[in-house]
């Protein structure tokens, strides 16, 4: 089979510790010589020993806290500016947090200038850090030979995706699932790992059974009822193990909660955002002249209609041909709304839906009705995004693209609504801001993807998908049957 990397699989672990612990170890140190130097000895009543020695540890605990918030020390998970930018945002946090407590012990009689100095010497080392063990990691485990296993043309754009991550996957064959079983398992054993997409549920089953046995790698691409099951609980009778699915949403103390902690964060983010939804709607008008709010008609909990709030991106009358997508390169964006829509301003007007009680701050994004209705047409299932209200941001949104396909977007908004919480709320808002400094988070579509196909067998030609080298596409075909070049 080649190159395999599952005799270092068990080093993975201490790799991301070892990482983590030279990033923490700098981070704390740094910490304590402005501590030491700056601030302890300049207080009126100075901490002794054990004092110092926890404020230096509460230090790390902060900064861990904020870093993994963002997935600051994950090798692997994203590339190095994805990591760095982990660290940026963890750095920035946890200094914040820092210096809102320098300030309280101090009495706010503290100069704060060297907690930002601390700040940028931290954020220099984190760079080469990010960059020195993203390489580390690579080499350690370059990316796994996979084989496909499809059926139909719908996983061509999976493995588009996954070909965006070269670092992590290698697609080298695929083959259909109208193949043997038996000639289909014989083509897995040369590879590792296999990607399941859209096959019969019989097949699957005993594929995965047949990985599970040889310890096989497997990428499955999940039906919707997987994502509803995944949302069950475990559940004994007497002695017969059962997965309880209650499909009834959050229990009535859960939604209070939850509504309690969407007034409150958007009272605070309506007074922080203030000046700049000023800055912004002024910028709008001096632009073009033309209105500085948007309102669309949208679908919330149960159908329900609304008028959502948006400023205004694109050019007067964007629409009045038909209700279409925004595109990669959308004529009708104007200058202003490409840097607001770039940095998530056009959303914040919204923050009065979530007070009027139409929108959550975490849920599915609210859909048009006519695009909605085209969507179930050939997807029934697209209006099970309405058991929860919609909302400002949410699972598709972190995870997803402009770009993204609405069945992935339906799929994604599942999963968010079988682990909904509070703390799932506050996990996902929190990751919004990291989307921010991901630029490919606000394409659009790069290609236009027909609202009216049908999701169902058909035939593929896959060697057109894979992009693969000269030497790639040799084995590849010999792999088919394919006639040589």
């Amino acid at each position: 089979m080649g190159y395999t990397t599952k005799g270092r699989e068990q080093y993975k672990r201490l790799l991301n510790f070892m990482a983590a612990l030279v990033i923490i170890f700098f981070c704390m140190f740094s910490f304590s010589h402005v501590w030491y130097n700056y601030y302890n000895s300049k207080m009126h009543d100075p901490f002794w020993h054990y004092g110092n020695l926890l404020m230096v540890g509460l230090y790390g605990i902060i900064y861990v806290t904020t870093a993994g918030v963002f997935n600051g020390f994950r090798l692997g998970y994203s590339k190095f500016m994805g990591l760095y930018g982990s660290q940026i945002l963890g750095i920035l946090g946890a200094n914040a947090i820092e210096s809102v407590l320098v300030a309280l012990i101090g009495r706010n009689r503290m100069d704060l200038k060297p907690i930002f100095i601390l700040a940028a010497i931290q954020l220099v080392f984190a760079a080469p850090w990010s960059y020195l063990f993203t390489v580390i990691y690579t080499k350690m485990y370059p990316p796994r030979r996979l084989i496909i296993l499809y059926g139909n043309s719908n996983a061509k754009y999976l493995v588009n995706k996954m070909a965006e991550r070269t670092d992590k996957y290698k697609i080298c064959a695929a083959v259909s699932c109208e193949e043997s079983i038996e000639e289909i398992e014989r083509r897995i054993l040369r590879y590792e790992g296999v990607i399941i997409t859209d096959i019969p549920g019989d097949l699957r089953n005993k594929l995965v059974k047949f990985c599970f046995e040889h310890s096989i790698r497997m990428y499955i691409n999940p039906k919707l009822s997987d994502i509803i099951i995944r949302g069950a609980d475990d559940f004994h009778l007497f002695d017969t193990p059962l997965l309880l699915s209650r499909n009834d949403g959050l229990k009535f103390e859960q939604r209070i909660m939850k509504r309690m902690f969407d007034v409150l964060l958007a009272v605070m983010l309506l007074i922080v955002a203030l000046p700049f939804m000023l800055i912004t709607a002024l910028i709008i008008k001096l632009y073009d002249g033309g209105p500085v709010l948007y309102s669309q008609v949208r679908l919330t909990k149960n159908g329900r209609k609304f008028k959502v709030l948006k400023f205004r991106s694109m050019v007067i009358d964007a629409e009045k041909g038909g209700a279409r997508l925004a595109s990669e390169h959308d004529d009708r964006i104007t200058p202003v709304g490409k840097v607001i829509r770039k940095i998530r301003f056009d959303e914040l007007p919204q923050l009065i839906n979530i007070l009027k009680g139409d929108m959550s701050f975490v849920g599915p994004r609210p859909e048009r009705p006519e695009l909605a209705e085209r969507y179930e047409l050939t997807m029934p299932e697209f209006k099970y995004r309405l058991k929860v209200k919609a909302g400002l941001t949410g699972y598709a949104q972190i995870m997803g693209k402009y770009n993204t396909t609405p069945y992935d977007k339906l799929k994604l908004d599942l999963m968010y609504i079988e682990h909904q919480s509070v703390r799932e709320d506050l996990k996902i808002i929190l990751s919004t801001v990291r989307t921010v400094f991901v630029p490919d988070a606000t394409e659009g579509v790069e290609f236009d993807v027909p609202i009216e196909t049908k999701r169902g067998d058909i035939k593929h030609d896959f060697s057109k998908d894979l992009e693969l080298t000269e030497e790639e596409v040799e084995e590849f075909e010999i792999a088919e049957g394919l006639p040589r070049r």
